[in-house]
């Protein structure tokens, strides 16, 4: 007799058991497999390669950054970043993006010394770069810069 064990909590349980009589979970049947996958994200393993992102010479080699969004209700918009950048929900912003999870003022992106520095200034949901939080950070070519849901990739002209 073949017993089959519970995967949340290990107790043996008979062969024809469908739930472990020690916690309830359901159990795996071995000729009744079920594998989940995890859904994939297929912009963030290639920024732009999936959306076929194409960019002129000319905004790539304008000298100035470039923020394009990959993701949100934006998704394909472009915007210039020169001098001072102000993203946020607030009509004023630079780059408006209106919605619950942006703050009014979220960061903004600073052209200095030859580089492009991206600020949080204080926003409720942080300001992610690469997937990790940051208060100041000096954008890189192909950076993913993420405020509230949006998402977007920068380029450096």
């Amino acid at each position: 007799m073949s017993y089959v064990f519970c995967n949340s909590c290990g107790h043996r349980n008979p062969p024809q058991s469908g739930f472990c009589s020690a916690c309830g979970s359901v159990l795996d049947q071995p000729d009744e497999r079920t594998i989940v996958l995890a859904k994939v994200d297929r912009l963030q393993d290639a920024p732009g390669d999936a959306d076929n992102v194409s960019l002129s010479s000319a905004e790539l080699h304008s000298g100035k950054g470039l923020l394009i969004i990959r993701s949100g209700a934006q998704s394909g918009n472009r915007y210039v970043v020169e001098g001072l950048t102000t993203i946020g929900r607030h009509p004023d912003s630079s780059i408006c993006l209106d919605d619950v999870t942006v703050s009014r003022r979220h960061a903004q992106v600073v052209h200095e010394d030859g580089r492009y520095v991206v600020r949080d200034l204080g926003s409720l949901n942080g300001t992610y770069v690469n997937q990790m939080r940051i208060d100041d950070f000096a954008l890189e070519q192909g950076d993913e810069l993420q405020v509230g849901k949006y998402r977007m990739v920068f380029f450096n002209g």
